[in-house]
């Protein structure tokens, strides 16, 4: 007796910005599909290993950035309250 499986992996189509997609481009290997670069850069994701990052900015820097993203943070959610009260009519 004889078995034969075959697993056929499908496709899925996904939109992504134009400057994501020239990041991929630009990242990946000449002989690495689009899909071998997600799954390799989901496998550091997955394991925590974030050492390939280190350096890459200051304590300063990283600290100035956190800033700047509460600061957002706020400016957003000041802008939708007052959206959601213009449309509430209050």
């Amino acid at each position: 007796m004889c078995t034969h499986t075959q697993t056929n992996m499908g496709t899925k189509t996904i939109s992504i910005m134009d400057d994501v997609y020239e990041m991929l481009f630009q990242s990946k290997a000449k002989e690495e599909s689009f899909s071998d670069e997600i799954r390799r850069i989901m496998a550091h994701k997955k394991t925590g290993d974030l050492r390939k990052y280190f350096g890459l900015i200051s304590t300063e820097e990283g600290e100035s950035m956190l800033q700047d993203l509460k600061q957002i943070k706020i400016t957003n959610l000041k802008l939708l309250k007052d959206k959601l009260k213009k449309e509430l009519g209050a």
